[in-house]
């Protein structure tokens, strides 16, 4: 990054942290820390000793993605990559440098002593093979979402990261954005009442949001290491769309739930402080992109949240639509007794409805059924028991919130990594919160497919 660039960066997010100087909450703190470790990485001057040197195992679009932001921030140093398609190797390095070590083996890349930690963005089915891996060899990991494809999975990755001892974060960027934050300290003030019920969808209307990636024109067995790919896995002819468009099927991706579901609970989570839920069931259908997929594209879910000493019991419901005439939108609203957070990706909004203290009189209501005398009398008792002032609705004003024009949750989210990395504060999405977030979508999929409800202990994070 430039140092014209870093300077308006480490502006907007002092002008960030400003607007969360308000109120004192163990949450704000926490919020201010992160902002006041980046701004030191943001500034700081890293000698060639000091820089980390990362690669990247899979450079499809979230894996260019990350290697862009990963690369803002000072003192990191791409220096590999693996990729199974011969033309984004090629890619990588007119992008990133020709210098650019490339390999279609990620055992490669791990064995290299040079590299201290490694950006994971294969194919779903990959991510807790390579991530358990990469720990092993003692690399620093940064894993996208969702952590696993199976249940199976999520313990034996806890468990080799607790043993590793190194940097875990999942790359569900959200949760590190400064209006998730801000959402979470008003959340925990109670600016909602008591929370009853969450509704959260993404939805979608175009070829590309639902996964009909542009395909290369040379794609072959020549190109493609279709034997890598599909190691493991019963044999089966090369397909270019099962490669290119793994996010379609189920041996290879999770479907709309572990793609959009997970970045939704992810910051449900991160807001009310939940582990998650305890029973799931879910609905869909293929209803449009009829393109060989195995996978829906509308799903609908109903989520069981217990109560706990972080919150009371609530309800979720979630959807995702990839032909919604509505068009491309996401949102999640949390409706509490006294009010809803209606959030959007870096904003939120709180709007209240609060009921009075008297229940009300006449009007839709039985009040007016009955004899006059009986009205008159009703209604004289009502108002010596009731004040002028218990009769109305208390009112209070909408609150909005927006982060500051260019910020960036996602380069939040690496400079947290990073940070951790370095020696500084632990990542706000380790393997635990990675696979509590993740399991849920996968028991979404085993509701969908089997047609049966789920019952999940998120606390001890096992199938009950």
């Amino acid at each position: 990054m430039k140092p014209t660039n870093r300077r308006e960066f480490i502006r907007r997010t002092a002008a960030a942290a400003a607007v969360l100087s308000t109120g004192s909450s163990g949450v704000l703190l926490a919020a201010q820390e992160r902002e006041e470790q980046k701004n030191q990485l943001l500034a700081g001057k890293f000698g060639p000793n000091d820089t980390l040197r990362i690669a990247c195992i899979g450079v499809g679009i979230m894996g260019h993605q990350n290697i862009e932001t990963a690369l803002k921030v000072p003192g990191v140093k791409l220096v590999a990559v693996c990729d199974l398609y011969t033309g984004r190797l090629e890619r990588a390095k007119e992008k990133f440098g020709k210098d650019l070590f490339v390999t279609r083996d990620y055992q490669e890349i791990l064995s290299r002593k040079d590299i201290d930690a490694v950006i994971i963005a294969t194919s779903d089915h990959y991510h807790a093979r390579i991530t358990m891996d990469a720990l092993k060899a003692g690399k620093h990991v940064y894993c996208e979402k969702p952590m696993v494809q199976k249940f199976e999975e999520g313990r034996d990755v806890i468990e080799t990261w607790k043993k590793s001892g190194k940097v875990m974060q999942v790359g569900s960027q959200r949760v590190s954005s400064i209006a998730l934050w801000k959402a979470k300290e008003m959340f925990r003030a109670g600016i909602l009442g008591q929370l009853n019920s969450v509704e959260a969808s993404f939805d979608r209307q175009d070829a590309l949001g639902a996964w009909e990636y542009t395909m290369p024109l040379d794609a072959s067995e020549q190109t493609v290491d279709w034997k890598r790919y599909t190691a493991g896995l019963p044999p089966r002819p090369f397909d270019p769309k099962q490669f290119f468009w793994w996010r379609n099927y189920r041996e290879f991706g999770t479907g709309v739930s572990g793609d959009l579901f997970v970045h939704l609970l992810s910051g449900i989570h991160l807001i009310t402080g939940s582990y998650g839920p305890v029973k799931i069931f879910s609905s869909g259908q293929l209803c449009y992109w009829k393109d060989g997929r195995d996978v829906p594209d509308v799903m609908m879910a109903l989520m069981e949240y217990p109560e706990t000493p972080e919150h009371p019991q609530f309800q979720v419901t979630l959807r995702v639509n990839f032909i919604s005439g509505a068009g491309e939108k996401g949102i999640t609203r949390l409706i509490g007794s006294e009010g809803v957070m209606e959030l959007g990706w870096n904003d939120f909004t709180v709007t209240h409805s609060i009921m009075s203290k008297a229940p009300g009189i006449g009007g839709w209501d039985a009040f007016d059924t009955y004899p006059e005398a009986m009205q008159k009398k009703l209604l004289e008792e009502y108002n010596r028991k009731y004040s002028a002032e218990d009769q109305k609705r208390p009112e209070k004003p909408p609150f909005v919130y927006k982060a500051p024009d260019g910020y960036d949750e996602h380069l939040d989210h690496f400079v947290n990594f990073f940070t951790a990395v370095r020696g500084g504060k632990p990542v706000v999405e380790d393997a635990e919160f990675g696979f509590r977030a993740a399991a849920p979508c996968l028991a979404c999929n085993e509701s969908y497919f089997k047609n049966k409800i789920i019952r999940w202990d998120p606390v001890n994070m096992k199938l009950v």
